[in-house]
């Protein structure tokens, strides 16, 4: 289960929204009350959240060993942690120290550890908790860094998940002529969604066009307005920093490597009325059935599946794309099969009421002439998406051979056109 930080101002509602996530956990509670009880203004507060709170959860004072007071059979709750820092640097002043043992010692515990804390947490010098580690993890800019980003001028760009070689002469000549005859007026993209509607089985109404596969998930947050947001990792993270930037509270669903990676329905939080799940998830490479993920449907949530890579699965077997369902939104990219990641050609396809949602608040001409001829192209050659999909399965197929015979390197198995793979300690990389 591991961590959830539960972030949020002064009276913005983070203890309930926290509590209703304890609750969620399905797990007996048990509650760290981080008040000072020897204060008679702190203790009448305990009493009074005590009493809110359902009768079976167990009521603790946090003390300053937090990793004592887990319990692999509950779900602990501690609200908040601003108040035990102070508590405890008044004390003796190790916070640090023991905000990192419980860090670690939450992430790898079996069961919810929820933590309730103002936006800003102030730590004591040359105090760290590891990120990568399942720690404390709040900063955007983490979520808003890809690996393109270190790459130098002259090196071959490793983190870009596209097929080899540019975009295919078929698109070149499509996008030629769209530069001669399309580019001197606006975008009209009326025949493109045509065309994707015809392949996919939808109706016109369902196609939303956008700047890329991103700008459809960063649409999602202003279009639905969800109360709580579950972002199934690893995933792209675009997605979660849209969420977090519009003040979405927001949960991580982790998948664990030890489990190969598959989707575990039952670890969303029943609360989230948003679950965004990717599908080949990047970067782990993992295809899950459909019906896995028709079983995180629930009344009030909608499930968004980003299926950025997907047309790279030799005939989509798990792609949800042509299922006109009322609370499910997929989301789709050209980016990867035709390596034309500058030009942002992107789309959802949703049932008409969700369409309508995402189209008002998309900014106008949203997807550009370039983007909408290669989209419109791409939907009358199947068959061209077909046999990039059929290239890219051989070429992972080669790359999983020649990476069998590196010494203590471990893979998991993909169904997209990347490997995801750990490198042993001291040969300069991980996971």
């Amino acid at each position: 289960m591991g961590l959830t930080l539960v972030l949020g101002g002064t009276r913005s509602g983070k203890s309930a929204h926290a509590e209703a996530l304890a609750r969620a956990s399905g797990l007996p509670v048990r509650y760290l009350a981080t008040a000072d009880p020897e204060d008679d203004s702190m203790a009448a507060r305990i009493a009074a959240h005590v009493l809110r709170r359902p009768p079976q959860w167990e009521t603790v004072v946090a003390g300053d060993d937090l990793v004592a007071q887990l319990r692999a059979d509950h779900c602990t709750l501690l609200d908040g942690l601003g108040t035990w820092i102070a508590g405890v640097m008044f004390r003796d002043g190790d916070a640090g120290a023991r905000i990192a043992a419980f860090a670690q010692a939450a992430a790898a515990s079996p069961a919810s550890v929820i933590v309730v804390a103002g936006r800003a947490i102030e730590l004591p010098p040359n105090t760290a908790v590891d990120v990568r580690s399942g720690g404390i993890e709040t900063i955007d800019a983490e979520l808003r860094h890809h690996g393109d980003e270190l790459v130098r001028p002259g090196d071959v760009d490793h983190a870009v998940n596209v097929l080899a070689g540019g975009p295919p002469q078929w698109l070149r000549e499509v996008l030629d002529r769209a530069l001669d005859e399309d580019v001197a007026a606006y975008p009209r993209e009326t025949e493109t969604v045509a065309a994707l509607a015809q392949l996919h089985g939808r109706a016109p109404e369902e196609i939303v066009c956008t700047n890329g596969a991103a700008q459809a998930l960063w649409l999602l947050p202003s279009a639905l307005r969800p109360r709580l947001a579950a972002c199934v990792h690893p995933g792209f993270t675009e997605t979660e920093a849209a969420l977090r930037a519009h003040g979405v509270q927001t949960t991580r669903v982790l998948r664990d490597p030890e489990d190969g990676f598959a989707l575990r329905p039952r670890a969303v939080p029943e609360a989230a009325d948003l679950v965004v799940i990717g599908n080949p998830a990047s970067p782990s490479g993992t295809l899950d059935p459909a019906a896995t993920i028709l079983q995180l449907r629930r009344p009030g949530r909608t499930i968004v599946i980003d299926e950025a890579f997907m047309d790279m699965v030799p005939g989509e077997p798990a792609s949800l794309v042509r299922e006109p369902l009322p609370d499910v939104i997929v989301v789709r990219s050209l980016t990867k099969s035709l390596a034309i990641a500058g030009l942002r050609a992107g789309y959802a396809v949703a049932p008409a009421a969700l369409a309508d949602r995402l189209r008002a608040v998309r900014p106008p001409w949203s997807c550009n002439a370039l983007a909408l001829a290669a989209l419109r192209a791409m939907a009358l050659r199947p068959a061209a998406l077909a046999d990039g999909a059929v290239r890219a399965q051989a070429e992972r197929a080669d790359l999983e051979r020649r990476l069998h015979d590196v010494a203590g390197l471990r893979r998991w198995p993909s169904a997209a056109n990347f490997v995801r793979v750990r490198v042993p300690p001291g040969a300069g990389g991980g996971v």
